[in-house]
């Protein structure tokens, strides 16, 4: 499932489409179009994840090693897609750091999309203790444990 996920995200992915915003006088002059945003485009691109300090933390001491956290998004869950976190020391071609060499999460290209702008925590309770993600702009909602979501489609 996740294989097919990321074949369909990667095909779409590489398609562009020629977006043209409309100024103040061409939306005015514009009779058949009501709907039309004269917003600006964000300024930036920027992929973006933040790391909490408990998460930091945690990183610094459990990969001593030279390791990282892998945060992968995979299809599946009981909200459509779920979070993945592995320690790893292999990084591939398509992969974004974030954070220090000494507390590193590392995301595939395809991943980030869906969870741009998120935060990766580090939660301790009685019964359990592990990385989540907090703060996830791109979830509309989720499920009790926390560990799958669904996009939220803006």
């Amino acid at each position: 499932m996740a294989a097919i996920l990321r074949h369909v995200i990667r095909a779409s992915a590489q398609r562009s489409f020629p977006v043209r915003l409309l100024n103040s006088n061409e939306v005015k002059n514009q009779s058949n179009a009501p709907n039309v945003s004269t917003k600006e485009a964000p300024a930036s691109d920027a992929q973006i994840l933040n790391l909490s300090d408990s998460c930091k933390k945690r990183l610094e001491e459990i990969c001593t090693d030279g390791s990282f956290l892998r945060l992968t998004v995979e299809g599946g869950g009981c909200s459509g897609f779920q979070y993945k976190f592995d320690l790893d020391n292999k990084l591939n071609e398509d992969d974004l750091s974030f954070g220090t060499d000494k507390a590193k999460v590392v995301v595939d290209n395809i991943s980030i999309e869906y969870c741009n702008g998120a935060t990766v925590d580090f939660h301790t309770e009685l019964i359990r203790s592990g990385f989540r993600i907090v703060g996830n702009p791109k979830a509309e909602q989720g499920c009790s444990c926390g560990a799958s979501f669904a996009i939220r489609l803006d």
